[in-house]
């Protein structure tokens, strides 16, 4: 079985779409129940056997360094390599060549969380010998991708040819791409492939279509996440963490006479008071809501605390 054992995963974005949830906390450590929804790829990558993780940060490093303090995750190492100015995700990857040396890597974006099967992916980059390979969706967010006969053959119309697919925001590389991308300069992988495919390179995908797929670009789209996972009970086979979907962290101090309805989660060290009600509302780790509080879809951000009633708005 084809394997890799390295990973970059983008975790530079700026998370403008996700403000003002995004102002304290940079994007992928945002909180999806209990875990920071960066670890949710991570437990995907290190479930096929990647063994070394790069990920980039731009905004708020310090944030990073206190998720992840020893520098790795579930037995992982993890390398950070801040941007002081962002470099888009080709000029991401140029700027880790010499760690990530001669050998394959897979990206994986920071912001995604996904349980598609990873292997196929793995196990077509190698069996075609492709220069790339992208796994490929239609995600209902663009069709930006043309696939014929397992090669991508445009992107974004730039030939002339009608996409079908969406990037899902995960590939398999080879180290040759190092030569096709300029050094320290902000750019995007998309103009690197569409030279790429004018000259003969050999960038394939897969299309994978079973599974779920979210890219957290808007605060319904959050939501919408914590409803597949507490109403239809959705569990990443790759995520091996226990009881991260409980609706009330054990160390959250929750009130008796407090009313938690529909899809509620009350993080971390929370603290509920009495006669509050909590219907449709998030609560991350630390907030203190006071008692007789009445929050209809909220979402309240880290240690902040709130009182009186509020509906559909982030705190």
């Amino acid at each position: 079985m084809a394997s890799i054992k390295q990973a970059f995963v983008l975790g530079a974005g700026l998370g403008t779409r996700l403000r003002p949830l995004t102002e304290d906390l940079p994007k992928p450590l945002v909180p999806i129940f209990h875990k920071p929804l960066i670890t949710f790829a991570l437990d995907h990558l290190i479930d096929i056997g990647i063994r070394n993780i790069f990920i980039n940060t731009h905004r708020l490093p310090e944030a990073f360094a206190k998720a992840f303090p020893k520098n790795s995750y579930a037995g992982t190492l993890l390398t950070f390599v801040h941007e002081p100015v962002l470099l888009d995700t080709g000029g991401g990857i140029k700027n880790i060549e010499t760690q990530l040396g001669g050998e394959p890597f897979i990206t994986y974006s920071g912001d995604v969380l996904t349980d598609i099967r990873l292997q196929p992916l793995i196990e077509e980059h190698f069996n075609r010998g492709n220069d790339v390979t992208l796994a490929l969706r239609k995600t209902g967010l663009g069709s930006a991708i043309a696939f014929r006969e397992n090669q991508v053959v445009d992107i974004s119309n730039r030939y002339g040819i009608p996409g079908e697919y969406d990037f899902a925001n995960i590939a398999v590389w080879s180290p040759s791409v190092f030569a096709r991308i300029p050094p320290k300069q902000k750019i995007s992988f998309i103009p690197i492939l569409g030279d790429w495919i004018a000259q003969g390179g050999k960038i394939g995908g897969v299309v994978l279509e079973q599974g779920k797929w979210f890219n957290l670009g808007s605060r319904a789209e959050y939501f919408d996440v914590h409803r597949v996972i507490s109403k239809d009970g959705w569990r990443p086979s790759q995520v091996k963490a226990a009881d991260w979907w409980a609706p009330v962290h054990p160390s959250a101090v929750v009130d008796p006479s407090a009313q938690i309805r529909g899809c509620s989660v009350i993080g971390k060290d929370c603290s509920v008071g009495g006669g509050v009600l909590l219907q449709d509302t998030i609560l991350w780790p630390g907030a203190q809501i006071a008692s007789k509080s009445e929050l209809i879809g909220c979402i309240v951000r880290a240690q902040k605390t709130v009182s009186g009633p509020h509906r559909n708005i982030d705190i």
